[in-house]
C-alpha cells in the first residue's frame, strides 16, 4: 500500500511543479525509484531505455483517455491501482482499468462482438476464448497487428519468446490472438506439516497399507480425505476437527469453470495431447482433421457424457458431501478459495495458485512463525481413466485482447498500456505482488529463488517441466460464451440431486450439440465452424481407440502416493 501512495505522490509532485508528468524521463525515473528498484530482469539503464521508448511511442496519444477491463484478482488490482496511474504519469495516456467479475468480462466482450459497439478499448480475457477469437475473427490477430497498424507502437523489447503462455493464445493458423498478462494453475494443496507428522503417518499406514504422501491417483486422494475428515489434529497443532477435502458446489457460473477447467481431463476424459487432447478435448468435444467440431455426445464421437465424465462428476459430488465442510456445497469459487488458509483443511485437489498470495499472510493458521508455510502445492492426482500423455490440469491465462470494433488509435493506445504492464521493466515486481507468472525470465529471477521457500512450491512448479501439462481451454471450443453457460446449469442439477450425473451430462452434451448445430447452420464461422457427425450406435465409438470410453469394472484401484520431497527432487533433476 505504501508503494501505491508513493507512485501517486510522484505524479502529483511533478504536476505541482508545473511540469506535465509526461514531459520527459523524470516521471519514469521517479516511478522506477518508488516502485521497481532492483525487482526487474532489466538493469536500471535498460529500464530507463524501455520507458523512454514508451514515452516516445505514446506522444501521438498524449491526453487520450482509454478504458480497459479485467476480472478482479490481485494482479489486476495492482495494475489498476498502481500501474495505470504510473502509465499516465509517464505517457500522458489516461487509463481507466475497470475490475469486474470474470463472467461479466465475458458478457461485455460478447456484447461488443454482437453489437460492434466499442465498449472497452482492450480486454484481459481468458485464453479459453482462443477458439472463439480464431473462428469469429472479431479479435485482431496480434501477429498481423504488430507487423501492420500496431508496428509503431510495438515495443522492440517485448520479447514474445519470453512469455510462457503464447501456445495457449495462438490459433491453428499460427497467429497470435492474445498476449498473456497473468497465469495461474490449479494444483493439489496439502498440509505438509500434518503429512510429515510421525503419528499421522503411522496411523495412515496402519489403516490403508501404504505411505501417506502426495496422492498420485484419485484412489489415494479419497483415502486421505476419508482419513482426515473428523480427525482431531490438536496433537499436531491443528484444530480438533478437520476435513479431508475442500470444494464448492453452488449453482453459479463459477461452478461451470470448476469442470471445464480440466476436471474432466484430470479424471481421464478426452484424448492424449498437449496443450489439449486431440481429437477429443477436456470439454468432450471432438473435432475433425480440419479442427471443425463434429460432436459432444458419445453417439457423435464426443465424450461429454462417457464413463470417464460420469466418474469425474460423481467423485466430485461424493467428496464434497462426505469430506468437506457442510457450508462448502453452498459456496462459489471466490468464497471457497480462502478456506484452506483458515487451518482446518488437510488437502484440496482443485486449488488455484492465484490464492497463494492470500495463503502466505503472516499470522494465519497455515503459516509458521519464520514466514514459511505449513502447506505445499504439488501436481494434482489423476483419475482411473487417465493415461500418460493426457492433460492433467488447468492453467488460467488472462490475456490482452484487442477487438476489431475498437478504433485503430484507441487500440494503439491500449496496446501500449498492455505492453507496459507486461514489460520486463515491471513484470518481476508485478509477479511478486500477484504471483501469476507470465515470463520465463521472471520465473528464473534471483528474487524468486530467494522467496521460493516461502511460497509452498509455486516457484518449483513453474520452473519444472511438469508445467506444460497444465493448459487452458483449447481451440476445439468454437463459442466459449455460449457453451460455458451450459455447464454450470447442468452440473448444478447434478450437484443439487435434481439429476444423476449421467442424466446431467446427457443433457449437457445434447445442449452443447444444439449450439454446435446452430453454428453450423448459420455459417457464421465459415469453413472453421462445426460440421457435425451423424449419430451412430454409441458402441461404435466406444469400441474405437481413444475417447470416448466405456465404464471400467474397477474404478478404485490401490492408492498410490509419492513423498513430496522426492517429487521436488525429480523436477530439479
Amino acid at each position: 500500500m505504501r508503494l501505491r501512495h508513493q507512485t501517486t505522490a510522484m505524479a502529483l509532485a511533478l504536476m505541482a511543479l508545473g511540469v506535465p508528468a509526461w514531459a520527459d524521463i523524470e516521471a519514469a525515473k521517479a516511478f522506477l525509484d518508488a516502485e521497481i528498484g532492483d525487482q526487474s530482469t532489466l538493469d536500471r539503464a535498460a529500464q530507463e531505455a524501455e520507458l523512454q521508448w514508451f514515452i516516445d511511442a505514446a506522444k501521438p496519444y498524449a491526453g487520450m483517455e482509454i478504458k480497459v477491463v479485467s476480472e478482479t484478482i490481485g494482479t489486476h488490482e495492482y495494475e489498476s491501482k498502481v500501474l495505470a496511474p504510473a502509465f499516465e504519469a509517464i505517457t500522458g495516456i489516461k487509463v481507466t482499468h475497470d475490475l469486474i467479475g470474470e463472467g461479466d468480462v465475458v458478457e461485455k466482450l460478447q456484447t461488443q462482438m454482437q453489437s460492434g459497439e466499442n465498449i472497452y478499448d482492450a480486454y484481459i480475457n481468458d485464453s479459453d476464448l482462443i477458439g472463439t477469437h480464431w473462428r469469429y475473427q472479431q479479435a485482431r490477430n496480434l501477429t498481423d497487428w504488430m507487423a501492420g497498424e500496431g508496428a509503431a507502437v510495438t515495443n522492440p523489447g517485448l520479447d514474445l519468446a519470453d512469455f510462457i503462455g503464447t501456445s495457449f493464445t495462438t490459433g491453428p493458423d499460427g497467429k497470435l490472438y492474445q498476449l498473456p498478462d497473468q497465469q495461474f494453475a490449479n494444483l493439489y494443496w496439502f498440509r505438509y506439516d500434518w503429512f510429515n507428522d510421525q503419528k499421522t503417518k503411522d496411523d495412515f499406514k496402519a489403516k490403508y497399507g501404504y505411505d501417506l504422501g502426495v496422492p498420485v491417483n484419485w484412489s489415494a486422494y479419497e483415502d486421505i480425505a476419508e482419513f482426515f475428515t473428523g480427525r482431531d489434529m490438536t496433537y499436531a497443532g491443528g484444530p480438533d476437527k478437520v476435513f479431508g477435502n475442500m470444494d464448492y458446489g453452488k449453482k453459479d457460473p463459477s461452478l461451470g469453470w470448476r469442470y471445464t477447467d480440466a476436471w474432466m481431463s484430470m479424471a481421464g476424459m478426452g484424448d492424449v495431447g498437449e496443450p489439449n487432447g486431440l481429437p477429443v478435448d477436456e470439454w468432450g468435444v471432438r473435432v475433425n482433421e480440419n479442427s471443425q467440431p463434429v460432436g459432444s455426445c458419445v453417439a457423435r464421437g464426443g465424450s461429454t457424457n462417457d464413463a470417464a465424465a460420469v466418474y469425474a462428476v460423481t467423485k466430485a459430488i461424493e467428496w464434497l458431501q462426505k469430506y468437506s465442510p457442510p457450508e462448502a456445497a453452498g459456496m462459489t469459487f471466490g468464497e471457497a478459495g480462502p478456506v484452506p488458509a483458515q487451518g482446518a483443511i488437510a488437502q484440496q485437489m482443485f486449488w488455484y495458485t492465484a490464492f497463494t498470495a492470500a495463503s502466505v499472510v503472516e499470522g494465519t493458521p497455515v503459516m509458521n512463525e519464520d514466514g514459511t508455510p505449513k502447506w505445499r502445492m504439488a501436481p494434482s492426482p489423476h483419475g482411473v481413466y487417465w493415461q500418460e500423455g493426457q492433460k492433467i490440469g488447468y492453467q488460467d491465462a488472462g490475456s490482452w485482447t484487442l477487438m476489431e470494433s475498437t478504433p485503430v488509435d484507441r487500440a494503439q493506445a491500449a496496446w501500449l498500456y498492455a505492453q507496459f504492464v507486461t514489460s520486463k521493466t515491471v513484470d518481476v515486481k508485478k509477479s511478486h505482488v500477484g504471483l501469476t507468472f507470465i515470463r520465463e525470465s521472471t520465473i528464473q529471477h534471483e528474487s524468486f529463488t530467494e522467496r521460493a521457500p516461502k511460497l509452498g512450491g509455486l516457484v518449483e512448479f513453474y520452473r519444472s517441466p511438469a508445467r506444460v501439462q497444465w493448459s487452458p481451454t483449447g481451440t476445439n471450443i468454437p463459442d466459449y460464451p455460449k457453451l460455458a453457460q451450459l455447464w454450470w446449469q447442468n452440473i448444478g442439477d447434478a450437484m443439487s440431486g435434481a439429476k444423476t450425473p449421467q442424466e446431467a451430462l446427457d443433457s449437457l452434451c445434447t445442449e452443447q450439440e444444439a449450439v454446435l448445430i446452430r453454428l453450423e447452420k448459420s455459417g457464421v464461422q465459415g469453413d472453421l465452424g462445426p460440421k457435425m457427425n451423424e449419430e451412430q450406435d454409441p458402441q461404435v465409438w466406444l469400441d474405437a481407440p481413444g475417447a470416448p470410453v466405456a465404464k471400467l469394472e474397477n474404478e478404485k484401484p490401490m492408492g498410490e502416493t509419492i513423498a513430496y520431497d522426492e517429487l521436488i527432487k525429480s523436477w530439479q533433476n
